[in-house]
């Protein structure tokens, strides 16, 4: 693919010797720069320019009436552009590899690296940012091996940028320090509201729409056979066991993030059976709204049902190809899931 400029340079330059003169091949010799521009840096995109040149100048001497200067001049004018247009191609190369050092330090701090089991508990983590050269957005989980159990911390700021991974940092380095200092599940909530809060106070959002998250708290204790989960409205975990699959729906609905002040800090927690084998999906809503492009939303559930008995690692490695092929590559949102496995001890 890199060479695509030589051989192009090669097929003009034999097609114009073997064919009449008429038919003026030699006047496509500037399209062999303006390609190298492309893929090329600008030393060789102008090497390129040079031999052209020199070709069309070889040419001119065994078909005299060619119109060579008219053409030289059109590969000159090409070459110059092309070399200025290779030049800023690479200032946005190194811009946008600097971008992606600075997402990957701030993924580091958001999304830290997490072991795969705790104890038990099988866990695996996927990510996909909608902006491939963001790496990053308002998607943000965390699990921790606590005193109290296993506990796993999983949301969605509304917003996108730099604002958004900020107000999701501050909620999972809230998340991070109450999640073993707290033991009510109820209280780490108050103390992620708190520090989402504090936020948007010392950032305020842009626009008059107040920045909020939605965020899912779930603690299966060292024992194991049930989880605990907070719900703040976020989308509910799906649980898959041999027989049958299961949507957690909250039976009360707990306050989304930051709005605790506006409808009240009354929150909720609702127990389930977790037993072993169980596999339980944790995600946020880039999954569920991913679009094809009828604008049919991604069937989340039925393909839930459809997936056989799997560690959690397949599973997310099955959800991210189908995701990407069901939405043709196209991801209107960022997209973050927890896939969590109960074994036997």
């Amino acid at each position: 693919m890199r060479l695509s400029p030589v051989f192009l340079t090669v097929v003009i330059a034999s097609l114009a010797y073997a064919t009449p003169p008429e038919m003026a091949f030699s006047r496509l010799l500037p399209a062999a720069p303006a390609l190298a521009a492309a893929m090329w840096p600008v030393l060789p995109t102008v090497l390129l320019g040079t031999v052209c040149l020199f070709l069309m100048i070889g040419l001119s001497l065994v078909f005299p009436d060619l119109g060579t200067w008219w053409t030289a001049a059109g590969i000159v004018a090409v070459t110059v552009a092309a070399a200025y247009g290779s030049h800023l191609r690479l200032q946005r190369e190194r811009t946008l590899f600097q971008v992606r050092l600075v997402a990957d330090a701030a993924q580091q701090v958001v999304l830290s690296p997490m072991p795969r089991r705790f104890g038990n508990v099988e866990i695996e983590s996927l990510y996909i940012a909608a902006a491939a050269e963001a790496r990053i957005g308002g998607d943000f989980y965390e699990v921790v091996d606590t005193p109290y159990g296993v506990r796993l911390l999983i949301g969605d700021v509304r917003g996108k940028g730099l604002p958004a991974v900020g107000a999701a940092a501050a909620i999972v380095n809230a998340f991070r320090e109450a999640a073993y200092g707290e033991r009510d599940m109820v209280d780490i909530a108050r103390r992620l509201d708190a520090s989402s809060t504090r936020y948007n106070a010392a950032f305020p959002p842009d626009g008059p729409m107040e920045r909020f998250a939605t965020a899912l708290l779930a603690e299966i204790p060292h024992e194991g056979r049930r989880i605990d989960i907070l719900n703040c409205g976020h989308p509910p975990p799906l649980l898959w066991n041999s027989s049958k699959l299961r949507v957690l729906e909250s039976a009360t609905p707990s306050p989304l993030l930051s709005l605790a002040e506006l409808i009240g800090d009354h929150y909720n927690v609702d127990t389930f059976d977790f037993a072993p084998g169980d596999l339980l999906l944790l995600y946020t809503d880039g999954i569920a709204e991913a679009r094809a492009r009828d604008g049919e939303f991604f069937p989340l559930a039925a393909w839930m049902r459809r997936q056989p008995p799997t560690p959690p690692r397949e599973l997310l490695s099955a959800l991210h190809h189908d995701l990407l092929r069901y939405s043709r590559g196209r991801l209107d949102d960022d997209i973050a899931a927890l896939a969590v496995r109960l074994s036997e001890r």
